[in-house]
């Protein structure tokens, strides 16, 4: 016999097709209430439970939405009775949504268990995408997002912190952190001294809220910046570090910005007088500078 939840979403939405004893893995905002997807409401609406992180923190967003589909706790401490239940409800033919208090469940979230144990008997699970921190942050942060590491919270306590921190110093991709408010400061200058103070990275703070903020430097800038603002010592936070740069990359982006730097000079000095102040500015040897100075001065003219 077919579940509510099939009968009344088949009957709405004749496109989308809604099996019976389906997991679904549904994302809810990070903020901005908006970001919500239609198919999320949806499947919110026709299910026969809703398995969510805090079911306190999450009545409020079903209100908003016009969702009246029970729903049970699944948090850290009671997963395993949650998904006993959530198993149960399925073997029975219905239809379960499972939801974190913010963003995608199981990134950072509970929910594991939940959804290893569906899939290992035999249940559909389909992922209805939407918020992710992770995403959004390096959606909009400018590092390199062809390769990239999510690693969640860092360790609380400080040397096991560390500890994980010189085990990354060496990666190649973007690496992608959760962090508490109390410990932002204490581990963004762990990080500038793991992974030096010079390195890239961006601090992004409250996703999609009204006081979203994004900002780069580099780690030593950043911790000394968030350390003087009480403010940015508030609500969601994300921290992004750039890869470890090769040295052939190094010495690339090195050559890029002396041609970038003797360029504004050239328009205004000679070849010879452009070198030797490019030398102050960029540090690299005065042969090479005023060889690239004149081959960019010919290039001009």
């Amino acid at each position: 016999m077919e579940s509510e939840a099939q009968i009344s979403v088949d009957t709405i939405k004749g496109s989308q097709f809604w099996p019976a004893s389906t997991l679904y893995v549904v994302a809810t905002p990070i903020g901005n209430l908006s970001d919500i997807t239609a198919r999320a409401v949806q499947v919110l609406q026709a299910v026969d439970l809703i398995a969510a992180e805090d079911t306190r923190h999450s009545s409020g967003l079903m209100k908003h939405l016009a969702v009246e589909t029970p729903m049970i706790a699944c948090h850290d401490h009671n997963e395993a009775a949650a998904c006993k239940s959530v198993l149960e409800r399925l073997a029975a033919g219905q239809c379960v949504a499972l939801i974190s208090d913010a963003g995608t469940p199981l990134i950072s979230d509970p929910g594991y268990k939940i959804v290893k144990s569906a899939r290992e008997q035999g249940y559909r699970v389909a992922p209805i995408p939407g918020a992710c921190a992770v995403i959004s942050a390096l959606s909009a942060a400018g590092l390199p997002t062809d390769r990239f590491a999510f690693e969640g919270f860092l360790p609380a306590k400080s040397q096991a912190r560390q500890k994980r921190l010189e085990q990354l110093v060496e990666s190649s991709c973007t690496l992608v952190f959760y962090e508490a408010p109390h410990r932002i400061v204490a581990t963004l200058q762990a990080m500038a001294e793991a992974f030096g103070e010079q390195r890239k990275a961006v601090f992004a703070r409250e996703l999609t809220k009204r006081y979203e903020t994004i900002v780069d430097g580099t780690l030593i800038d950043l911790a000394h910046q968030v350390a003087a603002d009480r403010n940015q010592q508030r609500g969601e936070m994300v921290i992004l570090v750039s890869g470890v740069v090769s040295l052939e990359e190094d010495r690339s982006n090195e050559e890029q910005e002396a041609d970038r730097v003797l360029r504004i000079l050239l328009a205004e000095l000679p070849a010879k007088q452009a070198s030797m102040l490019a030398v102050q500015l960029t540090g690299l040897k005065k042969n090479y500078l005023y060889k690239r100075a004149i081959v960019l001065s010919s290039e001009a003219e």
